[in-house]
């Protein structure tokens, strides 16, 4: 079964990722792009092809992501993560996802005016642009050359969406923040989350503790520089790959968002800001 990271872009997806990738998939807890991409994203143009589906008919890809995903499971008492940045919803009637499927989602949420900067520098907008993209209530994701597009909605509508695993504790919601300032106990709520989802596996702490040093955001930026990371966006004006370990922790609204776009944010997602401890 499935259990998803599932994020509004620019969450913190890829740390999480980076985090259970170097320990479940590496023998000594060292971070390795060729790791990370073990935790794939869905949906995958791929996923569909190999049943036949004709990519261009969105309506008959939305369809088929349950049985899309019947057949990633069809391999009986195999875990697997799962990235996504898909909302929890319907689209053209067809669920996301169902019971059968998932065996559990994290969440990982970060404060929408720090997320707004890394949106605007990863996807080549302007802040007006990246704020107006987190306020739509409508927006898709754009399909590129190995991910069909998935309705993300707006910021909030993301973030509440997922929260409907709750009621059949299948969710946890992890903070951006404390993956940065509290690492370790962010990924001790993660690993008895997975073990009360039926993972078994005993935690290893001295790997643990290699996995975080080795994931530091400031190893992993050396690391961009001296390899290529495919999910880098490629710049249009230059046709460069973007750094996509570009600020990090260093991201602080403070500094970087006018003051008309952080009330708009703030106006737009003061429930859940609240909700989340960000006002």
């Amino acid at each position: 079964m499935i259990i998803w990271l599932a994020s509004y872009p620019k969450s913190g997806n890829t740390l999480l990722r980076s985090i259970l990738s170097s320990y479940f998939f590496s023998k000594d807890g060292e971070f390795k792009f060729e790791n990370l991409y073990k935790i794939s994203q869905f949906p995958l143009l791929n996923h569909f092809l190999s049943l036949g589906i004709d990519i261009n008919n969105s309506k008959e890809v939305f369809k088929n992501f349950v049985n899309a995903q019947n057949i990633i499971n069809q391999e009986k008492g195999k875990i697997k993560f799962f990235k996504t940045h898909s909302s929890l919803c319907k689209v053209f009637d067809y669920n996301f996802t169902n019971s059968q499927n998932t065996l559990g989602a994290i969440y990982i949420v970060r404060d929408p005016r720090n997320v707004v900067i890394s949106l605007a520098h990863h996807y080549d907008l302007s802040i007006n642009e990246a704020t107006e993209t987190m306020l739509d209530k409508n927006k898709f994701m754009e399909k590129t050359d190995k991910n069909f597009n998935v309705f993300i909605g707006s910021w909030n509508f993301s973030y509440n969406s997922w929260k409907n695993l709750k009621q059949e504790n299948k969710y946890l919601l992890i903070k951006y923040e404390d993956l940065i300032n509290k690492k370790k106990t962010a990924l001790l709520k993660v690993f008895k989350f997975l073990s009360s989802l039926g993972m078994k596996a005993d935690l290893d702490m001295i790997k643990l503790n290699k996995v975080i040093k080795s994931t530091e955001f400031e190893k992993m930026k050396i690391k961009e520089q001296n390899e290529i990371f495919t999910e880098a966006m490629i710049e249009k004006k230059t046709g460069k790959r973007k750094a996509f370990f570009n600020l990090g922790p260093k991201n602080d609204w403070r500094k970087y968002l006018d003051k008309e776009n952080k009330v708009k944010i703030e106006k737009a997602f003061s429930k859940e800001m609240i909700e989340l401890g960000y006002l």
